[in-house]
């Protein structure tokens, strides 16, 4: 599969306009196990309750009953399993969990797609992307302020992208280097199986469910010809000043030279997201003062992956951008900290969880351990260790940990140590 895959992004790379046929045939009984394999283990089940491990205990008889509904167009995706997961402030994200059968096709197309559409997706693009990452993307936003004319930032908000993905737009933005009709027709299929609420189906009209692992390589088509294009070959085009974009997935920010440009963009922008049945939020869409040559602005702020930037100065007095976590996106993970410790508390011994306690504070400081963030690192683990204590002494008829004892426990069974992984500040004096 890999080397016909190849083939295919260097046919799509070497004509930018080339329509690619014949597809579908690579959702073959072989290349379908390579997908299943490659699957994550120990993830939520489908609406049919059946497991990886199930699925897999008759793999090849499994697999060619799948390839032969296919053939014969009797291949129906089951609806997906929807699962509201906490935002924050009394709000929910919902994710649709796919069948195992489901996630096997959409893994398969999800490598085709990737094939054709990586070789067109442009260089400010992160999310969802093999070999790319939010820091990255963190690191561009950084590069493109500190050495770019940047003094207004639009904070863009899509409302609720992922459930108003228009099916037909979409069809269309796929049309563009698929032609196979095949495999259109599957992928139109799969966005039209429906969710399971409450025990009933409701048919899907637009929206591609998060959680589902075709959703982020369909929002990054969508967005790429909606978005990306029109800011790359008519706004920056237009503008007299300078104009850069950073995204990733729905989340991007618009970077501007001039006022009137970033108003006229803003406008702009709202009109081209309606055309395509989107549609700013009017409460967290705003054009921000910012930049190196700001200064009425020196207190805005604005919020981009989890992080709030803002105005500031190194040691010498040189302008940098500064960063820290995201008020709420902070609050968040106390919470869920403290909630995972009351929780695990008497379940098990202290031993038996301290390894997953250690997994999950490193993981905090691995993604928010960013140039300028050791401040926040910090009141991070001064509140976990403190939660830590908390909960141990609130275990039923266990022994209880004063402050020296509790140090000395530590000493013994370290924690991570606020630490930066990732340093953003290399063009600073």
């Amino acid at each position: 599969m890999e080397t016909k895959l190849n083939f295919i992004t260097e046919l799509a790379k070497q004509d930018k306009k080339l329509k690619i046929y014949n597809l579908i045939y690579l959702l073959s009984e072989k290349n379908l196990a390579k997908c299943f394999y490659e699957l994550k283990r120990g993830k939520a089940v489908g609406v049919d309750g059946v497991t990886l491990e199930e699925y897999g205990k008759d793999l090849e008889k499994n697999l060619k009953e799948l390839v032969e509904k296919m053939k014969l167009w009797k291949y129906k995706p089951k609806p997906v399993r929807r699962v509201n997961i906490p935002k924050g402030e009394g709000k929910e994200r919902q994710l649709g969990i796919p069948a195992v059968e489901d996630k096997i096709v959409q893994m398969g197309i999800k490598k085709i797609l990737e094939a054709i559409y990586e070789v067109d997706f442009l260089d400010f693009s992160y999310g969802f992307r093999p070999g790319r990452s939010c820091h990255q993307a963190l690191n561009r936003l950084d590069k493109m302020i500190m050495t770019k004319p940047v003094n207004y930032v639009i904070d863009a908000d899509i409302k609720g992208f992922f459930d108003n993905v228009d099916h037909k737009w979409l069809r269309r933005c796929l049309e563009e280097r698929i032609g196979d009709k095949m495999l259109l027709r599957l992928i139109v299929r799969i966005l039209k199986g429906g969710v399971l609420e409450l025990g009933k189906t409701i048919k899907s009209k637009k929206g591609i469910p998060q959680g589902a692992i075709l959703s982020p390589i369909l929002a990054n088509i969508y967005l790429h010809y909606i978005l990306d294009l029109w800011i790359e070959k008519v706004v920056k085009k237009r503008a007299r000043g300078y104009v850069g974009i950073v995204r990733y997935a729905d989340d991007f920010i618009i970077c501007v030279e001039r006022k009137g440009e970033a108003e006229a963009i803003l406008k702009a922008l709202e009109k081209r997201l309606n055309k395509f049945e989107l549609e700013l939020s009017k409460e967290k869409t705003r054009i921000v003062e910012f930049g190196r040559t700001t200064v009425a602005g020196r207190g805005k702020t604005f919020n981009f992956l989890g992080f709030t930037h803002y105005n500031d100065r190194t040691r010498k007095g040189y302008y940098k951008v500064g960063r820290k976590t995201e008020r709420k996106r902070f609050t968040k993970a106390i919470k869920e900290m403290n909630q995972w410790l009351k929780k695990v508390r008497n379940l098990v011994s202290i031993k038996e969880w301290w390894k997953t306690l250690i997994a999950k504070i490193r993981g905090h400081f691995q993604y928010y351990g960013v140039s300028g963030n050791m401040i926040w690192l910090r009141k991070y683990y001064t509140i976990v260790i403190r939660l830590i204590q908390k909960w141990m002494n609130r275990r039923s008829q266990k022994k209880k940990y004063k402050w020296k004892q509790y140090k000395k426990y530590l000493e013994m069974h370290p924690l991570p140590q606020p630490k930066i992984y990732y340093n953003l500040y290399t063009l600073y004096g």
